[in-house]
């Protein structure tokens, strides 16, 4: 049977002139990075403005702010630096150390992007002990499904992240993969992971109420079990995107994850062990 399969193609810029000062175009990526980020720095304010400590309700902006820009540095740096240890040749920052910085010139891990948040929260809470480290996971952890969703959209336009050949209905064809390859039918499994996290994040905030009530440290634990069994899943139907990778079972994003998958699970059946203090909001 033959599909007319659609065929994808849009610019991954907003607009073809550059921005004042950066000389650079908006680009579509960080427009849905950003639109994620608002949504969850919002859902955020939300959360602290139902806690039970009135310093914290009537702080919660402040908090959200100061937060969001240890969260941002920890996730940038840490996407970009495990892109580099794992998917790409290490020359490339032999020869140029300051290219770790320049973000938007290459791939984000997000596996380090995980590993940078909980380094960058890990900090904030020991210098602003608001609350517990753990409770500080499981309050990201409530609002984090957003921000993957819409970074997935982004991959979608940016035509990254490829999926498998295919020849199913719904298969997508795009007009200038990321990495060159030619045109065929592919599974759109950037779609499939935003819808996968756009999912999680609505479940979770739905039961929110009853997850607050939950040892901290728990549905940090279910959010990562959630995610990286999932990613282990949707890896079967992606292209192998890392050069150390070569006739593998498992992809890289697969083995990154199974670490994440372990101590998800330590921290949904054994969160008492570190914490015996239900979270607070």
């Amino acid at each position: 049977m033959i599909f007319s399969y659609l065929y994808w193609n849009p610019s991954p810029a907003v607009f073809s002139w550059n921005l004042p000062l950066l000389g650079r175009p908006l680009m579509w990526y960080g427009v849905f990075f950003a639109l994620g980020v608002l949504w969850a720095y919002r859902a955020f304010v939300s959360l602290l403005r139902q806690d039970r400590s009135k310093t914290i309700r009537e702080s919660a902006r402040k908090i959200a702010d100061h937060l969001s820009t240890y969260l941002l540095i920890g996730i940038l740096m840490g996407a970009r630096l495990f892109d580099i240890l794992f998917y790409e040749h290490l020359s490339v920052f032999v020869k140029d150390p300051l290219f770790v910085f320049r973000w938007w010139e290459g791939g984000l891990s997000s596996h380090g992007a995980v590993i940078g948040l909980i380094v960058a929260a890990l900090i904030y809470q020991r210098r602003h002990p608001f609350f517990s480290f753990l409770h500080l996971l499981d309050l990201l952890a409530l609002v984090a499904g957003i921000v993957a969703a819409w970074i997935r959209v982004g991959n979608f336009f940016n035509q990254e992240i490829l999926g498998k050949p295919t020849d199913v209905p719904w298969a997508i064809i795009f007009g200038h993969p990321a990495d060159g390859t030619f045109p065929v039918p592919r599974h759109p499994v950037q779609l499939y992971e935003s819808f996968f996290y756009f999912l999680l994040f609505f479940v979770m905030w739905g039961l929110k109420k009853k997850i607050q009530t939950w040892k901290a440290g728990r549905a940090c634990g279910l959010f990562l079990i959630a995610v990286f069994s999932f990613r282990v899943v949707i890896e079967f139907f992606k292209e192998e995107q890392s050069v150390w990778v070569v006739d593998s079972f498992l992809t890289m994003g697969q083995w990154l994850s199974l670490p994440f998958i372990v101590l998800g699970l330590f921290l949904f059946f054994h969160s008492s062990i570190l914490s015996t203090k239900r979270n607070p909001c």
